[in-house]
């Protein structure tokens, strides 16, 4: 039997090498993001694009209905899409906030359910993989909505972990730390800050959006089947760093 993995927020970055990832273990791609571009980057898989808005209940709905009518169920889900909106604490825009809300938790919550319910009602044993990030651990407090998604989606993970065990449903998490993505790219572009970055990386460099892919691709398969709940955190050691010299 074919299985189908879908990847939101696929279309370039770590949400692309997750695909890449799947795509070499034998999984059916099916992308989705907001860009245009979804569709060549699934077609470069042998795979299928949607546009979606992951902050958006409806098209979220719509997209599920899409691929399960065009492509098949889903197997494996990847929840990546996110975004981060940089301001200061004290002045942020409650819409600010909630916009990154909308798409990196409820967006995930509302994917995970729905993928969940037809794992369920055709008996589909799949797995369930969110992005995460270290800063559901840690804080850079120019970025409340990022670091309090992130914070909810370790927690969500576990939530749904437990509710679906039953069906043998696995649901694991994956927190990058410094990946050298377009959302690092201001970092990169900084020397100052880069230096600063890497300061609280033990590995001293920034991790690859395979790496992460890699990482996301052994949680939803058969060498993870013992594994559930649980993030896996890709941060070069920044983690357990105690102080810097």
């Amino acid at each position: 039997m074919e299985c189908i993995a879908l990847v939101t927020g696929g279309a370039q970055g770590i949400g692309l090498a997750c695909a890449e990832a799947l795509a070499e273990d034998g999984y059916r791609i099916v992308l989705a993001d907001v860009k245009d571009s979804v569709h060549d980057a699934a077609a470069s898989l042998g795979g299928t694009g949607f546009i979606c808005d992951m902050g958006d209940p409806e098209q979220i709905a719509a997209l599920f209905d899409k691929v399960e009518a065009e492509v098949g169920p889903v197997h494996t889900l990847v929840n990546n899409a996110g975004i981060a909106i940089a301001g200061d604490f004290l002045t942020m825009p409650l819409s600010d906030f909630q916009r990154v809300i909308d798409i990196n938790l409820t967006g995930v919550f509302l994917a995970t359910q729905r993928a969940a319910r037809t794992m369920v009602e055709r008996k589909i044993e799949g797995a369930i993989v969110n992005m995460s990030s270290i800063n559901a651990q840690v804080a850079i407090p120019a970025i409340a909505g990022y670091c309090a998604s992130k914070g909810g989606v370790m927690q969500l993970t576990k939530v749904a972990a437990l509710a679906l065990a039953p069906h043998n449903i696995r649901v694991n998490a994956v927190g990058p730390g410094s990946i050298d993505t377009d959302m690092m790219a201001a970092v990169n572009a900084d020397p100052a800050a880069f230096d600063r970055a890497m300061s609280r990386t033990p590995l001293k460099r920034p991790g690859t959006a395979r790496e992460i892919g890699d990482v996301v691709a052994f949680l939803a398969s058969a060498k993870a089947s013992y594994i559930t709940g649980e993030t896996i955190y890709v941060d070069g050691g920044r983690l357990p760093l105690n102080y810097t010299v």
